[in-house]
């Protein structure tokens, strides 16, 4: 087969079971993922799935494919990240994922990290999704809430998260501040659209406060923080950015039960690379002095 990438297309589409889900895998247009599907069941003389209303089904046909392209793609991408992550020097790609709620810390701390070595070039990936270092996917991953516990990966604990629930200048001279919750019932507030959220602090506010108070939703932390701080409502920000923000108000005291877990992740095969070992010591240090 000369065409790996039809392959790999045909991998993530039995993987997710639908064209949407391996197209957001792969990074490409949907109608990728269907050309490919197409071309190689047209060079292969066979159908490798089967079509219905909810999605793609592997044949029989497909099933042995697919187990060949999955033992590959696995070897590949473990080797591509070991190769990626090999070097005595503090220089190529640093790939670093985190929730976009750490974006504020997380930025100026791999600013300064490129300043001091200019051979980095960094990748800051921010997002629900959980990125796979056994795949070479990242190299640093700082993830919150429950320690993580996926085989191969070197856990250290780094901070504890705290939320601050504020309201701005801007609000607070159209609808006032309430003295305590008793009062949050005729006030309006910021919070996640997904009433999953993992986050506690919009578990804790979904609790005390009724859905149509929640005027202002989003999916991203940082479009949260510019809300409030535009006045859409009452919301929760970091201490970092309240530090640095003189037109919020803390509307009742910061709760234990907000606060969230925040873990350096590293691959055991990575975590002693010059690059890694780098950065960790000075986000390690960028922490203290804070």
């Amino acid at each position: 087969m000369d065409n790996w990438d039809e392959i790999r297309t045909a991998y993530q589409v039995a993987r997710a079971g639908t064209v949407s889900g391996a197209a957001e895998a792969l990074g490409v247009h949907h109608a990728t993922v269907i050309r490919h599907i197409d071309a190689i069941e047209e060079r292969l003389g066979v159908k490798l799935f089967q079509r219905h209303p909810r999605g793609y089904t592997a044949t029989e046909a497909g099933m042995d494919l697919l187990q060949v392209a999955q033992a590959t793609d696995d070897q590949f991408t473990q080797l591509a990240g070991r190769i990626k992550g090999q070097g005595a020097g503090v220089s190529g790609d640093l790939v670093v994922t985190s929730l976009g709620a750490m974006s504020s810390f997380l930025t100026p701390a791999l600013v300064s990290f490129q300043d001091a070595n200019p051979d980095i070039r960094v990748r800051f990936l921010t997002g629900e999704r959980l990125f796979r270092l056994e795949y070479g996917e990242a190299h640093v991953a700082i993830r919150a809430g429950t320690m993580p516990n996926q085989p191969d990966n070197v856990v250290q604990p780094f901070v504890d998260m705290q939320v601050r629930l504020v309201a701005s200048d801007s609000y607070i001279a159209r609808h006032g501040m309430p003295k305590d919750e008793s009062e949050f019932a005729q006030h309006w507030f910021v919070s996640h659209d997904s009433a999953d959220s993992r986050a506690p602090f919009h578990q804790w506010l979904r609790s005390v406060v009724d859905e149509d108070r929640i005027l202002f939703r989003a999916t991203d932390n940082r479009n949260l923080i510019d809300a409030v701080k535009a006045g859409a409502g009452i919301g929760f920000v970091s201490d970092f950015n309240m530090a640095m923000q003189d037109t919020l108000h803390e509307v009742i005291p910061s709760r234990p039960e907000w606060s969230a877990s925040i873990w350096l992740v590293t691959h055991v095969d990575l975590h002693r690379t010059a690059k890694v070992e780098a950065f960790l010591t000075h986000l390690k240090a960028m922490v203290h002095d804070t």
